[in-house]
């Protein structure tokens, strides 16, 4: 809004048509998350010790996590904060793209918002919400949305399935449509909180994922780039470039408290906001594969859950040490730091092998 209100004044300063392009305000919403989540997670922080919102360890939790009760939690609140900040400032406060990721995000975010909250209430047990009622939600929230997004969409390049590599390979979803973006928007949002297990494990994959998602936007946004690069050309979806850039902002922005050893942890209200988020700008841009690819890591960290109990129930018998799959590793004796890392090059190989598919056509 900001932005707009700049550009109406670039008649008298002509430095203000800057203004106009992606890229910069993409760079300013970078950086305006940044500080805002800087500032507000030093303010923050105290304030959640002194309120005694802190992290609930279980008794069936991770032994070694012990630890970590007591770390202040719901620092997911101030990452989303930090991202409407941002990308309300910089953005087209007009392109529905833009308000329909920011609804997804904070609803999706209250969902984890609730969850904490019954955690904090529940302190002995540290029960949330059940998985039902969790599951439930975010189903109900993505069929919403995914009907929105059909109703309004302008030409069947919104609804159509892309499959990288090959461009000439496209599925015209029609109401299909509807039962993928509920598919991809509860899947990734669940992937990322089952993630976030470790100081600093899931927010530097958002960060990269949210980037790389970033450049397919400005792509898909763009007449001659699109056209260059076998992309379908959706108007106006360019804008999203801002969101994705303010997601990276805050998201570098946290990772300054939660690196090893963390002064705070997202909570539910992170993981599942900033997983619907990846998960919405895919979904806009018709990217749902590349977003498969890039965010890699949450693919293999919802598996390792997935057959953990199925093998447990079927065999008898667990093929992990303990789920997810940094837990297997944390269990083999690995330090944190050096899992999270690892876990890291890994995201970031993933994201690259995704924007390969840029030009592999």
């Amino acid at each position: 809004m900001l932005a707009e209100l700049l550009l109406y004044y670039s008649d008298v300063v002509s430095g203000f048509n800057v203004f106009r392009y992606l890229t910069f305000r993409a760079v300013l919403a970078v950086l305006t998350s940044l500080l805002v989540g800087v500032v507000a997670f030093t303010y923050v922080i105290p304030k959640l010790q002194e309120l005694s919102i802190r992290e609930v360890i279980r008794d069936d939790d991770v032994p070694l996590h012990i630890s970590k009760g007591g770390t202040p939690t719901m620092g997911g609140v101030v990452i989303l904060f930090s991202v409407f900040v941002s990308t309300l400032l910089w953005v087209d406060p007009t392109n529905l793209f833009i308000w329909l990721a920011l609804a997804t995000t904070a609803i999706f975010g209250l969902i984890g918002f609730l969850d904490d909250w019954q955690k904090l209430k529940l302190q002995k047990s540290g029960a949330g919400l059940s998985v039902r009622k969790k599951l439930l939600y975010q189903a109900i929230a993505a069929a919403v949305i995914g009907i929105i997004i059909f109703i309004s969409a302008e030409s069947t390049a919104q609804t159509t399935l892309l499959v990288p590599v090959f461009k000439d390979l496209l599925f015209e979803l029609g109401v299909l449509f509807i039962p993928l973006t509920m598919l991809v928007l509860v899947g990734t949002s669940n992937a990322v909180n089952l993630t976030d297990g470790l100081d600093g494990l899931a927010i530097m994959p958002i960060v990269l994922v949210a980037g790389g998602l970033g450049i397919f936007a400005y792509a898909t946004g763009h007449a001659v780039f699109s056209e260059y690069l076998g992309l379908p050309f959706i108007q106006g979806v360019g804008e999203l470039v801002i969101f994705s850039g303010s997601l990276v902002g805050a998201g570098l922005a946290f990772l300054v408290f939660n690196c090893y050893p963390a002064q705070i942890f997202m909570g539910d209200t992170g993981s599942m906001g900033l997983g619907a988020a990846v998960a919405i700008i895919a979904v806009l841009i018709r990217q749902e594969v590349v977003l498969f690819i890039m965010g890699g890591l949450f693919v293999i960290e919802a598996i390792s859950v997935m057959t953990q109990v199925a093998s447990f129930k079927l065999l008898g018998r667990r093929i992990w040490l303990m789920s997810p799959l940094h837990h297997h590793f944390e269990q083999k004796g690995w330090p944190e730091p050096r899992i999270t890392v690892r876990f890291w090059i890994f995201s970031l190989v993933m994201v690259l092998a995704g924007l390969a598919t840029l030009k592999v056509r």
